[in-house]
């Protein structure tokens, strides 16, 4: 288990609903009752919560807490009581949905899930919304960076020879983005790692190397998150956690969105490969960029110090 949330040991979902009115009733908010249990119970526990809750006090737990806290305290809290399914599907729903496109949620979230995940979602995409989660992507993206979208969404296998890659990319003037695309479509991370080792010793060049000089923008940034992701998924979350602080400002929705997902799977990998790749530990970066009750249960999230 590389995760650093887990379910507890002693659970009981009504003793817990009752810790949680208690915190929110009256004047003022425990919010540190409400974050020290919440990051203390598995999600599958904190929907018996909210269904006990629903039970001894006929009010919906997420409705109440959305009323007693606030900014971005309120999101992560409320990230964290929502299924993970659910999660991925309302964020893939909003990024497509809004004022333009957030290509980011649809790079991170189609790269990254499991094969069987991504089949989960487009099935739970349909029954929520009623609508067809290709088409809709397809509705909001275009050319190259659509095309290699639908095939993560097809989930294909396409075993092709590394040759081709090497002649679309290193070997001739222009790039055939398409056989890029093809072949980094099929989801076996382990066919495609001994591509990318292959690719490597008859180009001289890394893969990304290579992505990174012959294609741009939001498809560069999907076939990247691709290959990354075929090496290592907790890297992959590494490094966007880490671009996520650093600089100036803070990209909070991506902050709250890989630590809530990413907090009962491989959290402790992934703060092994932080640790590997920046000069400092995940914890001490989250330390540093944020505040409050925010970071407080940031923290509980990230589950240690590497430092």
């Amino acid at each position: 288990y590389k995760g650093t949330v887990k379910a507890s040991a002693n659970f009981k979902a009504s003793a817990d609903a009752e810790v949680l009115h208690k915190a929110m009733k009256g004047l003022g908010t425990d919010e540190a009752a409400i974050l020290q249990l919440l990051t203390a119970r598995s999600n599958a526990q904190r929907q018996e919560i909210k269904a006990s809750y629903k039970t001894l006090f006929g009010k919906d737990l997420v409705h109440d807490l959305k009323g007693e806290l606030g900014g971005k305290f309120e999101t992560l809290v409320v990230a964290l009581m929502t299924p993970p399914l659910t999660y991925d599907v309302t964020s893939l729903h909003h990024a497509i949905k809004g004022a333009g496109t957030d290509e980011k949620v649809l790079v991170e979230i189609l790269a990254s899930r499991t094969p069987q995940q991504v089949k989960d979602i487009i099935a739970a995409y349909k029954t929520e919304y009623d609508h067809d989660l290709e088409k809709d992507i397809c509705g909001d993206t275009s050319g190259h960076f659509q095309r290699l979208l639908v095939i993560l969404l097809q989930v294909t296998l396409i075993l092709s020879s590394f040759l081709a890659l090497f002649k679309a990319g290193e070997q001739k003037y222009g790039t055939d983005e398409q056989s890029f695309i093809t072949i980094l479509g099929n989801r076996s991370a382990e066919h495609l790692r001994k591509v990318f080792d292959a690719y490597t010793k008859l180009s001289g060049y890394e893969m990304e190397e290579s992505i990174k000089r012959e294609t741009s923008g939001s498809l560069r940034a999907l076939l990247l998150a691709v290959v990354k992701c075929a090496r290592s998924v907790p890297s992959y979350f590494a490094e966007t956690l880490y671009y996520a602080m650093k600089g100036a400002g803070t990209d909070d929705d991506t902050l709250i969105r890989v630590m809530v997902t990413r907090c009962e799977v491989d959290m402790l990998d992934i703060r092994a490969a932080f640790r590997r790749m920046f000069a400092c530990s995940l914890h001490s970066m989250i330390k540093g960029d944020t505040n409050g009750d925010y970071r407080k249960t940031l923290l509980l999230l990230c589950g240690g110090d590497d430092a």
